[in-house]
């Protein structure tokens, strides 16, 4: 029988090299707790927010007429919708407009999701560029519209135009005819029309036309035999009257 030597050297001894061969073998066998190991925590990672797209359009117009200057362009973004329809009643956002180039009401309407306007009128052979943007998805329509200010409710534009599927930088191009918003009768009468032929009144919430949308037919003029029309020749317009392009920016 062989007997170990258990003094207390041999004893410190033996504990020293059962540490040591803890360490390379990486054993716990000799040490009186085996659960000492710290908990892993798993940091969830950092979400980077990002920046809505922006959806951006510049809107041109350019007046092709002789004598009609043509009311502050205004635009606007909203669902798939039109502002206006051949053959049917004005909206009063649109009499406004048609007969004194005013389009605060249009472009404070429910649908609208996005609006800008230009700050001036547009001479006869100017043009002015109106930009407009929004981070709204549902924004995928335009509508542009602008009034014929020497007339009593002649206006011109677009409505519910399409333009979701366009690509950056693409531009689509249309020739205007004239609308009649058929709000006010055509009288061309001294303080009718809100533009400098006349000076006169703008918007009148009564209604003495047909109270539908047409196409307009012109104005008729003095020379034309309307003895009590303030307006002359010059002031006359052919279709087109407007050059429109819009482009997508954003």
């Amino acid at each position: 029988m062989v007997t170990l030597n258990t003094t207390p050297n041999t004893r410190s001894n033996f504990t020293k090299l059962c540490f040591a061969s803890a360490l390379v073998l990486g054993l716990s066998a000799c040490s009186d707790n085996d659960d000492d190991d710290d908990p892993v925590v798993e940091t969830p990672p950092v979400e980077t927010p990002t920046t809505p797209a922006e959806y951006g359009y510049d809107v041109s117009i350019t007046n092709l007429t002789n004598g009609q200057p043509l009311s502050p362009l205004a635009v606007t973004l909203h669902g798939d919708s039109k502002m206006w329809m051949l053959g049917e009643m004005a909206s009063e956002a649109i009499e406004k407009i048609a007969e004194g180039g005013d389009s605060a009401d249009l472009m404070a309407m429910s649908d609208t999701l996005a609006s800008a306007s230009a700050t001036d009128a547009v001479t006869p052979g100017g043009s002015t560029t109106v930009s407009v943007a929004t981070t709204d998805r549902m924004a995928t329509h335009l509508t542009t519209i602008t009034m014929l200010v020497n007339t009593n409710d002649a206006f011109a534009g677009l409505t519910g135009v399409d333009v979701s599927m366009m690509a950056v930088d693409q531009s689509m191009s249309w020739n205007l005819n004239v609308y009649d918003a058929g709000t006010e009768a055509n009288s061309e009468a001294l303080g009718t029309m809100p533009g400098p032929a006349d000076g006169g009144t703008g918007f009148d919430a009564a209604r003495d036309d047909v109270d539908f949308i047409g196409y307009h037919s012109g104005v008729v003029s003095q020379a034309d035999g309307l003895s009590t029309s303030v307006l002359t020749q010059a002031h006359r317009f052919d279709n087109p009257a407007i050059k429109l392009t819009i482009t997508r920016t954003k």
